[in-house]
């Protein structure tokens, strides 16, 4: 089964052939993710919550996983309609991206979400009665990204301008930046958006800022950890994203939902979706828990002193 999944994040959907598990007695649950970020930690916490409620790959469950590399609109349909000529029974969704695409598909098939704003993107009409044929976690990824600006502003109390680094192909990117703006107005800190359409476009968008001058800046999730980290060290800046591979990859810091409880939780609406349950009848779940990483190693890179007091604050500090 491993093998299988590493399959399909290597190979473009179109090469994969259709219905290779359809004989199978167990449930078919579909999964779309775009690749960017990288799936890992969601796909290995989403298993570990399955197997947690009984759960057998390959036994009474079969993942079928695509992931078409990137946040493209098109592209992302292309993959949500192969999981709908599978017929599974539930499309789990990690990123806006990818559950924006699935909605847009199907309004039959369940599926279960992990977004950042479900409500601010459209997704689900209220997170206490969602509607339609989609529900699951929200990670309250903007109002944590509001988080961040804080916790920037904190570390550099000189910092009179911020960063805002937004996925152009992300329906997300309008409340990411929305929160950011808020915080920066209750700061009087001046909030600069930049926008890339993917990888390709992140080092044109770090020279922009660049250009404002900004001080620090923020980075949206579905833009990816070690690109933007690695810019960010090659060109100085102090920068933070409330996705915590974002600082395990080089950047400054991360706060964020505790991701692992996050990811296993979509488990339990995938387990009760397949028991029969309506999307519109489960409410949107929001995480409980949150976590602060600190890079001490790119803090020391960039000259910069971390405040003991935010130090004892972290939840990890990487040395």
């Amino acid at each position: 089964m491993r093998r299988r999944a590493f399959i399909a994040f290597s190979v473009p959907a179109a090469a994969w052939p259709l219905g290779s598990r359809a004989q199978s007695a167990a449930p078919i649950v579909g999964v779309l993710v775009a690749g960017i970020p990288d799936p890992t930690l969601f796909l290995k916490e989403f298993r570990e919550g399955l197997r947690g409620l009984g759960y057998v790959e390959g036994k009474n469950i079969v993942l079928e996983i695509r992931s078409p590399g990137s946040t493209d609109p098109a592209r992302l349909k292309a993959s949500a309609a192969e999981l709908v000529r599978l017929k599974v029974k539930v499309i789990v969704c990690y990123q806006t991206p990818t559950a924006e695409a699935a909605k847009e598909t199907t309004q039959d098939i369940p599926i279960a979400m992990e977004t950042g704003d479900p409500v601010g993107t459209g997704l689900v009409a209220s997170l206490a009665h969602p509607g339609g044929n989609l529900t699951g976690m929200s990670g309250a990824t903007a109002d944590v990204a509001a988080k961040n600006v804080e916790i920037l502003r904190e570390l550099l109390p000189a910092a009179k301008r911020i960063g805002a680094m937004c996925n152009a192909n992300d329906p997300f990117s309008k409340p990411f930046l929305a929160k950011i703006q808020a915080a920066g107005n209750a700061l009087g800190v001046e909030i600069h958006p930049a926008f890339a359409h993917g990888a390709a476009e992140l080092e044109a968008a770090f020279a922009g800022l660049l250009r404002v001058p900004v001080d620090a800046i923020v980075v949206q999730p579905s833009l990816g950890a070690k690109a933007p980290a690695d810019l960010a060290l090659k060109y100085r800046l102090p920068a933070a994203s409330p996705h915590i591979p974002f600082a395990n990859a080089g950047g400054l810091l991360s706060y964020s939902a505790n991701q692992p409880a996050l990811y296993r939780t979509v488990a339990v609406f995938v387990d009760k979706m397949l028991k029969g349950a309506k999307p519109a009848d489960l409410p949107v779940q929001e995480p409980t828990t949150f976590d602060l990483v600190i890079n001490l190693k790119t803090a020391k890179v960039l000259g910069l002193s971390v405040p003991p007091a935010l130090l004892a604050r972290a939840d990890r500090v990487i040395e």
